[in-house]
């Protein structure tokens, strides 16, 4: 009879206790977009043996990392693009939101792009009309957007990122809302033979600006759906890095304490090759209108720059109130936000 072995347990193995003590989950989004790259960058700069090991996990995207970072046990934080905040509380009955989660830093803008047949000329020409917009990916903006301009068309979210555009392509639909970041290859491949779509221009309507910032579309960025030589104005959202309101000093608040001082320490690592280039777009120090910043990351900032913490939450109500002052009503062109937004940028850090 052949002699039975006892497994082989291997002393090098690490201890149980600091490897799950080290651990941080962040959770992602589908192969594909800028998120899932860039929770492997981290994965791949931050880690630091036992001290730190950051585990990226694959999402179905905002709406449902949002949801995910508020009651699943294991996540811990996660990429959000900021109007899915509201899509929730909304759509879900979350009143307390903002009170649920904080946010460390903001990573990039996510820019809203509604992809619409050739009669289509103006949002208004969408009420009655049928329209796609993904759950995770183009269904916040279009809730939020029509709602507020009041325009009733039927949105159908019963497709996966891409399904819908398909459809709108084959003539089954007379639009596709999609919140993506700029130059989006899934936009920029559509063959546009016979000019038959192109991208909708969309208002920097004062009903929109406590979620909003103005953006446009060039034809260098879509030739195949913006005439040369000109531009569309379109909207943006900040995606941020969100994790819950853990109470402080628990376990779960402290591990993440260390991902943040990690994080922040080796941002420059981050917006060098070979690592995604929306790292560059990232500047931790800017605030996200209408959200607390997760404590630790705000005391590494005030450490670092000695901003007063009263001084860091940046609210899109300031920026109305600046509207306001410097043009005597809240509707003002995409021409002209863009450029107030700047001067507004300016005012408020010499006010810092």
């Amino acid at each position: 009879m052949a002699q039975q072995t006892s497994p082989i347990i291997s002393s090098d193995l690490p201890q149980r206790d600091l490897v799950n003590a080290g651990t941080v989950t962040v959770i992602t989004a589908p192969v594909g977009g800028p998120m899932s790259v860039m929770g492997s960058d981290m994965a791949n700069v931050l880690d630091d043996g036992e001290n730190l090991r950051v585990l990226p996990i694959l999402g179905k995207g905002s709406v449902q990392n949002l949801i995910d970072i508020m009651l699943l046990k294991n996540v811990d934080m996660g990429f959000v693009v900021s109007d899915a905040l509201e899509f929730v509380k909304t759509e879900y009955n979350v009143p307390d939101i903002n009170n649920r989660v904080r946010y460390i830093a903001q990573l990039f803008h996510n820019d809203v792009h509604i992809v619409v047949r050739q009669e289509i000329r103006t949002l208004q020409d969408l009420n009655g009309k049928r329209v796609f917009a993904e759950r995770n990916i183009g269904l916040p903006a279009a809730r939020i957007i029509f709602r507020r301009l009041g325009i009733s068309a039927e949105i159908d979210s019963h497709t996966d990122a891409d399904g819908g555009l398909q459809k709108l392509l084959s003539g089954e639909g007379d639009a596709w809302v999609a919140s993506v970041g700029k130059n989006a290859p899934v936009i920029k491949n559509i063959k546009n033979d016979g000019g038959k779509f192109h991208l909708l221009s969309i208002p920097y309507d004062r009903r929109l600006q406590d979620v909003y910032l103005p953006e446009s579309f060039s034809s260098d960025e879509y030739p195949n759906l913006v005439p040369p030589g000109s531009k569309v104005d379109a909207l943006a959202a900040p995606t941020v890095l969100m994790v819950y309101n853990w109470p402080a000093q628990s376990e779960r608040y402290k591990r993440v304490a260390r991902f943040v001082d990690a994080l922040f320490d080796n941002i420059e690592k981050l917006q060098e090759p070979p690592r995604h280039p929306k790292w560059r777009d990232t500047v931790i120090s800017a605030a996200v209108p209408g959200l607390q910043r997760f404590q630790p990351a705000q005391d590494w900032l005030n450490a670092r720059t000695g901003a007063a913490p009263a001084a860091t939450p940046v609210r899109a109500e300031e920026f109305r109130r600046f509207l306001a002052q410097r043009n005597g009503s809240g509707n003002v062109s995409h021409a002209q936000a863009a450029k107030l937004y700047s001067d507004f940028l300016r005012w408020r850090d010499g006010q810092r």
